[in-house]
């Protein structure tokens, strides 16, 4: 569909009716690099005035670039075309203009239900960390509107629009194939870690994987401070068909891949690193491509400790062959 950006969606902000808010549309994922694939994964916790909403129209901020909707199933997807304020390089080819607002129609989300619409772009490498980049979003209803289109960073206010904080890029510039261009070592002691009765789990991600891989790997630290445990299953069901725990053992003079189908185990004080080349979990059976500045959601189960689902970003790759000191697996597990 393409028409001025300035259509649809202005007729709906003008006279937007001061609705209650009951949950604010937010973003899953509220940080990004510069330069790095985002997925927005827009939230909406209600309707307007408690009707339901058949439609969802979100505006698109400038410095995001090549964006690509999911279609929702009983909802039609529209795009709208406009001008990018800055020209952006995709793989060498330049974009002067793309999707600049997406619309979905002729749903029917009931005020009391949850659901999420998503979106694919990148971010742009020549948007300053610390910018925030508003999504501005507005459902309507048979009667009504509910607006989150306010950009002024005030939570306070009834309608802020999802933001999403640019942070550093993880790579300089360069397209990071390996031709010249040296990654930024991302520093994974700045991530919180998580902790799970005596088990704390710290330094997790993932890796980009290549076009139409059909698996990928998570890496992580796991510190035992109590007794005996082992990590017994995983799995990432947005992203993948089943998950798997894996090491990597010499064969020859080849390095190969086998499962751990009893689980891994987490002796007593003890230090386990997942880490490129090594222990480390599979994610099989790939749905999407992982992309940097995606964020996974990864669910860990422990014979003793329980289950708890662990945040991972996605890495560059030439970022991650930077943490592991320019090293690169065997060819057959390049991708992992």
């Amino acid at each position: 569909m393409q028409k001025h950006i300035l259509g649809a969606l202005g007729a709906a902000f003008l006279g937007l009716a001061s609705t209650p808010v009951l949950a604010h549309a937010t973003l899953e994922a509220k940080e990004a690099p510069a330069g790095a694939a985002y997925r927005a994964v827009i939230r909406i916790g209600h309707g307007c005035k408690g009707e339901a909403t058949h439609t969802l129209r979100v505006k698109l901020p400038e410095g995001f670039y090549n964006a690509k909707p999911m279609p929702k199933a009983g909802w039609t997807l529209e795009t709208v075309k406009g001008a990018y304020a800055t020209p952006f390089d995709n793989h060498g080819k330049q974009m002067t203009e793309g999707t600049r607002e997406v619309v979905w129609s002729g749903g029917d989300l009931q005020d009391d239900w949850y659901d999420e619409f998503v979106l694919r772009g990148t971010v742009g490498p020549e948007v300053a960390p610390g910018t925030v980049l508003y999504f501005q979003t507005v459902q309507e209803c048979a009667s009504g509107t509910a607006d989150w289109t306010d950009t002024t960073g005030n939570q306070d206010l009834p309608n802020p629009a999802p933001g999403l904080t640019v942070t550093e890029a993880v790579a300089k510039p360069g397209h990071g194939h390996g031709h010249g261009a040296q990654a930024a070592v991302p520093d994974l002691d700045a991530v919180a870690p998580v902790v799970l009765g005596d088990l704390t789990l710290s330094k997790p991600y993932s890796r980009a994987s290549l076009p139409k891989a059909p698996v990928a790997g998570g890496f992580l630290t796991i510190t035992n401070a109590g007794g005996d445990d082992r990590l017994v299953s995983i799995s990432a069901d947005a992203i993948s068909g089943h998950g798997e725990i894996h090491d990597m053992e010499m064969v020859g003079d080849v390095m190969k891949m086998r499962e751990l189908p009893e689980g891994l185990p987490i002796p007593a004080g003890e230090t386990v690193e997942l880490v490129p080349g090594g222990l480390h979990l599979m994610f099989m059976e790939l749905k999407q491509p992982l992309l940097a500045g995606d964020q996974i959601k990864v669910k860990l189960t422990f014979e003793k400790a329980g289950e708890v689902e662990l945040p991972m970003t996605v890495l560059a790759r030439d970022a991650v062959d930077a943490m592991q000191g320019g090293k690169h697996e065997d060819k057959k597990h390049a991708g992992h």
